[in-house]
């Protein structure tokens, strides 16, 4: 046998088709955005735009965040730019420019610079503060440092060098101001030995009325950074050396107490306008930025955060530089700026920082019966403790109260304990919520568990799984759902092999009265036939399903023959011995599909097989075949053209089998 027609490939294209554990939440999520910057000078938050500054040294700029750290505005050409203050209006940002020797001015609306004032040549300004109506700036280089004004009051700017007449200052010292005290000005030495001084500038030069240093200085090291206090009494001071911050009079530099710290290299303080202390440690042994949050006077903090960064899951080293925090006017947040070993810097914003912040976790047992009893406990943690008799709301969500019902509160013990009682009504995911309030000193909170609650199974079945039916057949499918509580809709899907969409809806309804939903399919291809209950509050969901086949269309003609007869009820086609019989198949079409061509000859009182072949069916579905050869006169023969499942190539119909076509050779 040959074939003399080739099969055409089709081309077809096929479509693709818990737990919730323990946790804690506060008012306002903390938050990291990272920074395009090479370093970092100082920082400072303006309130009435809600923007935080950051000056960068290393690249000659100030960039402006809004309050989640998103760039809004950046201002370059500022070589050096270091030192932050912000004028009482708001209005302005001032920025120290040593690069240039000049203080430049930023619009804090606008983003843009607004203006530049010279401070002489030579004076290397570093450190800006406000204070008896002036701006003044601690300048100098190594070894010589000092202390002037900018007097913007008139219409011509005067600058006022030396004010510092003794020269205690070896570098440009650090400045600071407080509102509550306008003609108070702090001094401190970052790069000396611990140098302090504290300046009444009323008259509009700045008198040294305290002064700490040499043998009289206080243990720490340098002086990495200083606040005042709002109303200007006390100073804060960070050191290099000892594991606490210093607290000095403002009237004579005597201290006052310490903040302690876990580690020895203080870098950072800042007191917000509440008089929040804030105070950042680093280590390089440790590499963990560590930032305690104190209540004036208070020795415990009141919140701690630690900032870390991970890459692909590994804990990276981070670092916090002097002068890298600062407190909202509202007290509402604290902004850090960090940075890693590679210098990527980033501004890490701590929310309510005033505020203890309350944990809770919940623990409900996995699994429950419905409508029987159950006990959820828990813990309520605050490092401030919570008052007598506080309680914590409980929420329970399920599939008959889906946006939640309310349960009696639980009353929290001594040791932050609670638990409680509940009957489940419902069946399936139970989900118990507990949140505590908290208040002015305590951060909110809220946890929550989950029980799988049992409910029972229903009966579900599909008809006429194996059936085969011929192609192009409408099929009716019926899906029964037996007793439930109260849904009675079913959805029924079809996966019809070959098509590429998978699984798809095809009806969604109600079951009758006797629990029935069916859907009338047109059968071309293998089909499995899905019904989905989504379940109720007492049943459980489920899904049956069904497998229907489908034959495919098949007929084989013979041709070249000279005549036909009936014999035994079947036409038989009669060839000459010197004709080669041509064997036509068409069948339904499916990509890279062939038909199997089956011999068989009449022998001995019984069909016996004489061979058979496949044969690519062209893109029609046709294939001719020529039944070449010697050909033997005399003997009964049959063919038939059929479809194996697999073996014609594909799987996406049933098996079919066509007629039997009897012929025979003469001379």
């Amino acid at each position: 046998m040959r074939s003399i027609s080739a099969a055409t490939a089709l081309a077809v294209t096929l479509s693709s088709v818990a737990l919730i554990g323990p946790a804690a939440g506060a008012a306002v999520a903390d938050s990291s955005a990272a920074l395009p910057i090479m370093s970092s000078g100082d920082i400072i938050v303006d309130g009435v735009h809600r923007r935080v500054f950051i000056s960068d040294p290393s690249g000659g700029k100030v960039v402006a965040t809004d309050y989640n750290g998103t760039v809004i505005g950046t201002v370059t050409s500022l070589p050096g730019a270091d030192g932050l203050e912000l004028s009482a209006d708001s209005a302005t940002v001032y920025v120290a420019v040593p690069g240039t020797d000049e203080i430049a001015a930023i619009d804090t609306a606008t983003l843009t610079e607004a203006g530049r004032y010279a401070t002489g040549d030579g004076t290397d300004p570093q450190h800006l503060a406000l204070a008896g109506g002036k701006l003044w700036f601690g300048y100098g280089s190594v070894g010589h440092g000092n202390i002037g004004s900018l007097d913007l009051s008139g219409g011509q700017t005067r600058v006022s060098l030396a004010q510092e007449a003794d020269g205690i200052w070896n570098d440009a010292p650090l400045l600071d101001s407080a509102p509550g005290a306008p003609d108070t000005l702090a001094a401190g030495s970052r790069q000396y030995y611990f140098t302090l001084g504290i300046y009444d500038v009323s008259s509009g030069t700045a008198g040294r009325t305290a002064f700490l240093g040499g043998q009289d200085a206080a243990i720490g090291d340098t002086a990495e950074d200083l606040a005042l206090t709002p109303d200007g009494t006390e100073l804060v001071v960070a050191t290099t050396v000892g594991d606490f911050q210093q607290v000095f009079r403002t009237s004579d530099l005597s201290e006052t107490i310490r903040y302690p710290s876990t580690y020895w290299e203080q870098r950072s303080v800042d007191v917000a306008p509440d008089g929040l202390v804030a105070v950042g440690t680093d280590t390089y042994a440790s590499f963990k930025p560590h930032v305690s949050i104190y209540k004036p006077g208070s020795t415990a903090p009141r919140r701690t955060a630690d900032f870390t960064d991970e890459r692909g899951g590994v804990s990276q080293e981070t670092l916090l530089d002097h002068g890298d925090l600062a407190f909202a006017p509202d007290s509402s947040r604290l902004f850090a700026v960090t940075h890693d070993l590679i210098n990527k810097y980033r501004l890490r914003v701590v929310t309510d920082p005033g505020r203890a912040v309350t944990t809770i976790t919940v623990n409900a047992p996995a699994t429950a019966g419905r409508a029987k009893s159950l006990t959820v406990s828990g813990k309520v943690t605050n490092t401030l403790g919570l008052p007598a008799g506080t309680t914590v709301a409980v929420t329970r969500t399920d599939l008959e109260s889906p946006s939640g019902k309310a349960l009696p509160a639980a009353t929290v013990k001594a040791d932050g304990t609670f638990s409680f009682t509940d009957t489940p009504p419902a069946g399936g995911k139970v989900t118990y919520k507990v949140s505590y309030a908290g208040g002015a000193d305590r951060t909110t909170a809220s946890a929550s568990d989950t029980v799988e609650v049992s409910r029972n199974s229903p009966t579900l079945t599909v008809n006429k799984n194996g059936s085969i039916y011929a192609y192009a057949s409408n099929v009716t499918v019926t899906a029964h759902l037996g007793t439930t509580y109260k849904n009675r809709t079913l959805s029924l899907y079809a996966d019809t092999a070959g098509d590429g969409k998978g699984k798809y809806l095809v009806k969604t309804g109600t079951v009758n009265s006797e629990g029935n939903l069916s859907v009338t399919l047109p059968l071309k291809r293998d089909t499995t036939v899905s019904a989905s209950f989504s379940g109720d509050a007492r049943t459980a969901p489920k899904t049956a399903t069904s497998w229907v086949g489908a034959k495919v269309k098949v007929s084989l003609s013979l041709s070249r023959h000279y005549k036909t007869a009936t014999v035994n009820g079947a036409t038989k086609y009669y060839f000459r011995k010197t004709i080669n019989p041509l064997l036509t198949t068409t069948m339904t079409a499916y990509s890279g599909r062939s038909q199997k061509l089956e011999f068989q000859i009449y022998s001995d009182g019984a069909w016996r097989s004489a061979g058979y072949q496949y044969f690519k069916l062209g893109s029609t579905g046709k294939s001719v075949v020529e039944l070449s050869g010697t050909h033997k006169t005399g003997y009964p023969m049959r063919v038939r053209s059929s479809y194996i499942n697999n073996s014609s190539g594909d799987t996406v119909n049933s098996t079919t089998y066509g007629s039997w076509k009897y012929f025979t050779f003469t001379s």
